[in-house]
Formats: structure tokens, sequence, C-alpha cells
């Protein structure tokens, strides 16, 4: 019987893809990158034909690395990230670009739409509040900055369900990424033709949708010989990238949360019902009859990789002689700067900002700089700016009622022990890390794996793949020092944001 599971993810920076055997063991890993295109201010796009290369690229290298067959993969499952609007014809042809998560562009039909139809029966409907990262706003743009693409478009994919076509030929939509249109009935799983009707979508854009662990079809001949996957291998829907790594941190039950680490931040927690806050996103859980309240910001482990770039000069040279990353030694600067970065406050909104301020005009700051200040303190206020935003939707959540315990951290940043430690001092929560740079994929293969029969239920998946590697306690004699740069942060936004919002020349 076959035992291996692939899981893909359409990451904002790059595809991985990882084979897993039943335990949950990576037996073999690979990424392919792709860029990102800000061809004006606010928009930020991608191709994603070229996140299909990617994927040819790594299931190759992945399968080449573990030396595997194609036919040794028992389903494929696959997870990507939110908000997208992959406009394919009637040949499955893209028809232009997609803005990302990233892209506030629709700024000005998020307005409109709000005023005519009304926030609160979009919000009633739909559990989020409309804004222009969400994909609603993308396809109106579509329909009136680039109206022949959007006579042409056949339906409407997200990125796991563009990838899913591209393996199987099926045109889906999954659960858990419906919350991202908002004629999506949160509610009752279903679209809603009134909304659609009154926000001015076309329902035929809109594809069928399907639970996120559903073998939505097989690999096609085609596929297989773009990818090297065995023709007839079984495809899951797959879902959000988010809450694939919910999963695959082990999160299944209500009030387990989840501590994202990755290119952005924040938080899943994981409720049996549907509790609607407009600072919060809501959505589908890939596990069934769960749903996950979010927050998602723009800054995360984005942030580091932006100073690295910028300021990684030295470490980048150095790193190879002392046999470490350049992230590594960003954190030993970093370490040597005291709890609360002597003063220095980061406002991490790098692409304007999601939870719980959603402000597209949001803007990256740095307070507190004099001449004493080094690298290290720009360094440690990053880690400090990201753990105050995670804590800034932690309390908007409890606010709703939604119950937090324990977090359960993935993403790249949950290897820095550093940085684990400062989110949990400033959350006041204990942290859990479960294999971190694989929770995503693992979501995806468990996907696949529950869909296919290989685990009976995701209790089993769970209890037999997710492993905690260690634990993180909030330290109380730190919890002073960031109480008082917390109050900074969220004054520093307040007293700022009418300036910020100033449009630029």
């Amino acid at each position: 019987m076959k035992q291996y599971l692939m899981g893909i993810d359409i990451g904002t920076s790059a595809c991985k893809v990882a084979v897993f055997d039943r335990e949950g063991h990576v037996v073999s890993s690979a990424s392919a990158g792709y860029p990102v295109y800000y061809p004006r201010p606010g928009w930020a796009e991608q191709n994603p034909r070229e996140w299909w290369q990617a994927v040819c690229n790594g299931v190759k290298q992945a399968l080449y690395a573990g030396k595997l067959s194609g036919g040794e993969i028992a389903g494929v499952g696959i997870d990507g990230q939110s908000w997208s609007a992959v406009l394919v014809d009637k040949r499955g042809r893209v028809l232009a670009n997609t803005p990302i998560w990233m892209d506030t562009r629709a700024e000005g039909i998020c307005r409109e739409l709000n005023e005519q139809v009304g926030e609160e029966a979009i919000f009633a409907l739909a559990g989020n509040s409309l804004q222009p990262a969400y994909t609603t706003a993308k396809i109106l743009w579509y329909q009136r900055n680039q109206p022949r693409e959007y006579r042409e478009a056949d339906k409407v994919l997200q990125s796991n369900s563009y990838i899913a076509y591209r393996l199987t030929g099926a045109l889906t939509q999954d659960l858990s990424q419906g919350y991202g249109l908002h004629c999506f009935d949160i509610h009752k799983g279903q679209w809603d033709m009134d909304m659609c009707s009154r926000l001015g979508i076309r329902p035929e854009l809109l594809p069928d949708l399907y639970p996120c662990h559903a073998v939505i079809g097989t690999v096609t001949g085609q596929a297989a010989e773009e990818c090297g996957l065995s023709a007839g291998t079984p495809v899951a829907a797959g879902g959000l990238d988010a809450a694939c790594g919910t999963l695959g941190a082990g999160v299944i039950h209500p009030g387990e949360t989840q501590e994202q680490g990755g290119q952005a931040g924040g938080m899943s927690i994981c409720m049996d019902s549907p509790k609607a806050d407009p600072r919060l996103i809501l959505g589908y859980h890939v596990v069934p009859d769960q749903w996950l309240l979010q927050g998602g910001t723009t800054g995360g482990g984005g942030v580091m990789r932006w100073l690295e770039q910028e300021l990684g000069d030295y470490e980048r040279l150095e790193g190879p002689r002392q046999g470490k990353s350049s992230l590594e030694l960003f954190n030993r600067l970093a370490e040597a700067v005291e709890p609360g970065c002597d003063g220095v406050v980061f406002l991490p909104y790098m692409s304007g900002e999601r939870s719980p301020i959603w402000d597209a005009k949001a803007k990256g700051v740095y307070y507190g700089l004099d001449f004493g200040k080094t690298k290290g303190h720009l360094i440690r206020a990053a880690m400090e700016g990201v753990a105050f935003a995670l804590r800034h939707n932690l309390e908007a959540a409890r606010e709703a009622g939604a119950a937090v315990g324990e977090l359960r951290a993935m993403g790249g940043s949950a290897n820095s022990l550093l940085w684990t430690q400062i989110k949990a001092d400033i959350t006041g929560r204990p942290i859990a890390v479960p294999a971190s740079d694989t929770a995503t994929t693992l979501g995806a293969a468990i996907l696949a794996g529950v869909g296919t029969g290989l685990y009976k239920s995701f209790e089993e998946a769970v209890s037999q793949t997710v492993e905690t590697k260690r634990r993180h306690q909030p330290n109380p004699a730190n919890r002073d020092a960031y109480d008082r740069n917390y109050r900074i942060y969220r004054s520093l936004y307040r007293d700022l944001k009418g300036l910020m919002r100033e449009e630029e020349p």
C-alpha cells in the first residue's frame, strides 16, 4: 500500500513541497521561488503560471531527493496564500496576473460598496468586513479596469485551487478559502446568489464548493508529464495556508490556537461555531464543522527578511565563516539588547495593515532612535513589534468571546528561540512549537491522507503526525517593559494614522 503523502504550499515568496510518511516524518522536501511584482504603489501581484512552474520544479526535486517515483505518492494536498483572484477562461488560460493578499488597489471600490450595499448587511452574511485585500474587491477591480479579461473569464480561482486545476483539470473552490468572497455565507458554507447580485459579481464565476479533504480529481496525463507525479494520483481540494498550518500544528479542537510566523503574522483560534468580529477574520477551518477566528498581519517573518536583505550584508559574509546563517547572527545581535529595546518601538505595517486596524495606508515606523541605538535595536524592535501586533489581535479575539489558551507556533520565525520567547512574554501566553517549518505542508498532506482514507479521522492523523518539540513560558520579569512599549505601540498608530492616510503625491 502507498504510504507517502505530498503537501504543496503556494506561499508568497516560494512554493514548498514536502513528502511525508504516515507518521508525519519528512521524507524529502524542496522549494522553488517566484517573484512578487509591485507595478504601482499599493499593488502587489503574482503570475499564477509561475506558481505552476515552481510546483513542477519543486515536485521533481522532492521526488528526486527522496529517491521516490511518482507512483509511490498516495495523495496530494495543496494549500495556498489567501485572497487571490485568478481569472481563467474556458480553456483554463490565466487572463491576468492576480493581486495577492498584500494588494490594496481596490480601496475605493470597498468604500463604494460598503455605502451602497451596507457594511452591516455584508458583515452579517460573510462574517468579514469588506476590505481591499479580499478577493471580492479584486474581482470588481477587474470588472472596472480590465473589462475584456473580466468578460472572457469563466472562473475565479484561489491559489491552491489553481494548482489543483493544473493537476486535475477540475475547477473548484474549497470551503476554507470561501471567506475571501463576501457572497459566501459563513454560517451555511454556501454561495449566496442574492449577495452576488447586490455586489455585482457574476455567479457563474464562482466554482463549486468542496470540503478541504475531498478528493476532487486525479493527476492528468499532461500534468504527470510536466511535474513528475503519476497519472491517476488522487488530489484533495486543499485549503488556506494558515488553516492548513493550523491543522499541521495540531489545532483541531475549540480553543486551541495557532500562532503564525511565516511571511505574514497572526493567529488562528479554533471554534465550533462562527463568532464574527469586524476587526478580525472569520473562515472555515480545513477540519469539518470547525471555524477559525483569525488575525492576519502584514508584518511577520517578512519583516526580518526585509531587514536581512537591506542591512545584512556583513552577516551574509560572516555567516559561512562561523557556520551560521545570517538570520542566526541577526538573532545574536537582538539577544544582546534588553527586553523593551531601550525604548525603541516598531510598527510592522509594511504593506498597509490587516487586522485589527484594517488600514491600507498604514506605514511601518521606528520610534525612539538616537545615536546610542544599534543594528541590534532595529532587529529586536522588529521582533517585538510583530509580537505587539499578535497581542493586539489576541485582545480583539478575547473581546469577541473567543477563548485562547496555549499558542502553537508555526512558520520560519518559530525557529528563533528568542523571537518565540518574546512572543510568549508579550502575549502572556505559553507557546508550544511543533515541527515549525513543515506545519503548513503537513496540514495539506493530512487533508490528502484523510481524503484518501490513509487516516480514519483528523484526530488519528494529528495524533500520529504532530509532535511538540519545545515549549516557552512567559517570563513575568519582562512584563512591565513590554507593557510600557505596547502602550507606546498603540499610541503611535492612533497619533500617526491621520498623517499616514494623507494622499501620496
